[in-house]
């Protein structure tokens, strides 16, 4: 997965105004007093010995609630604020309204340190102010653990260090609480390179437990990115990883049916078009996967990645028809015309992006395939080039 940059937005705090209540006790009276020159530590005093003498006093923890969220000690802050609710009701308002004033604030700090991070151009301050957003989207979790933009950043926040893994649980938590393109995608990415990685390592130890696991993320990237495609059924990248999913966990039946029943109902949407092109190639059935790509050019001109597919469906299928011509010992002009066909798919995709090595050296081959020794010998040369960059 690439580093990819997102926009996280600042949020204005609400101010609050302590007022005062009659009939307090003099540590009440006390802490007012305190808090109106904030001493925060005199007034802890206080209240500590308020709520030791009278359990059961919901202004008391009120206030202590106010003093800790001032000093940032989060977890007693919301200690204090859910022992008053428990005795009464009576501060529920003012205790919503500072939860909001401290998620607000511990949001924003969050905000500021991740656009130091990317700002940074040295490793060991981008990791330090990463930490810190982490740190402080956590504590705004505590403070408001139903706010689905908390949740969001902070996995934006993971998946700007690469830490995968821990961007799971906050994904996860994101889409519980509304159907985020954003959750759906990511989770579902996460999920398949995953598996993808797994799978890799399964071909280098030959450990059955690898495989056994990489097919199980796989399934879930599929739970995922199925649920994403009820949501946004016309979002390309989730239905890029569903058909990529489907394709790995060896569920290519199913994905056809999938995605051609998707393309009866919509004829017109590419994404369907390309991505059941996508999973026609996978199963090799070159003719179907040709047209459905096609059609998608078809319907987009501009669509970049269904001109590469179509290209490579073209060279595919050549390949599969020379190798049947060379068992039976014969010669194919059929294979040469796939080759032909291929061609100004490829050039007209690296006349869009010149950066890819791996497309050079496949257009190299198709004109050495064709006769064009000198395009091959540039394509080659250009390949070799940006490899070495």
């Amino acid at each position: 997965m690439k580093r990819v940059l997102f926009p996280i937005v600042l949020l204005f705090a609400m101010i609050m105004v302590f007022t005062g209540f009659q009939c307090a006790s003099t540590e009440i009276t006390s802490a007012k007093l305190y808090i109106n020159q904030k001493n925060w530590d005199k007034a802890l005093n206080v209240l500590n010995k308020e709520v030791e003498k009278n359990p059961k006093s919901d202004e008391g923890y009120y206030l202590l609630g106010l003093v800790h969220s001032e000093k940032e000690d989060v977890d007693n802050t919301i200690k204090a604020f859910n022992n008053s609710l428990s005795i009464s009701k009576k501060f529920e308002k003012e205790i919503l309204a500072q939860k909001k004033v401290q998620w607000a604030n511990y949001f924003n700090k969050a905000v500021s340190y991740f656009n130091r991070a990317m700002q940074s151009v040295d490793a060991d301050t981008q990791k330090i102010q990463y930490d810190r957003s982490i740190y402080a989207f956590n504590q705004a979790i505590k403070l408001e653990p139903d706010s689905a933009d908390t949740y969001k950043n902070l996995s934006f926040v993971y998946l700007n260090q690469q830490k995968l893994d821990e961007a799971i649980i906050p994904l996860k938590k994101l889409i519980s609480l509304e159907a985020s393109l954003e959750g759906y995608r990511f989770l579902g990415e996460i999920y398949f390179n995953q598996g993808n990685a797994l799978m890799s390592k399964y071909g280098e130890s030959k450990a059955a437990s690898d495989s056994v696991e990489a097919l199980e993320l796989f399934n879930q990237s599929i739970e995922v990115l199925e649920k994403g495609r009820a949501n946004f059924p016309n979002d390309s990248e989730i239905l890029l990883f569903l058909s990529n999913a489907y394709i790995a966990a060896n569920k290519i039946d199913v994905a056809i049916d999938a995605f051609k029943a998707g393309v009866q109902q919509e004829p017109m949407n590419q994404y369907y078009r390309y991505n059941y092109g996508v999973l026609l190639l996978g199963g090799n059935n070159f003719a179907e996967a040709a047209e459905q790509f096609e059609k998608a050019l078809e319907i987009d001109p501009t669509y970049l990645n269904a001109d590469y597919n179509l290209a490579v469906t073209y060279v595919k299928w050549g390949a599969s028809i020379s190798k049947i011509a060379e068992e039976k010992g014969e010669e194919s002009t059929e294979a040469k015309k796939k080759y032909e066909l291929a061609l100004p798919h490829l050039e007209s995709y690296l006349a869009q992006k010149t950066d890819d090595p791996g497309i050079w050296e496949l257009t190299g081959r198709v004109y050495s395939i064709l006769g064009n020794l000198e395009k091959a010998q540039k394509a080659f040369e250009t390949a070799d080039t940006l490899r070495k960059r």
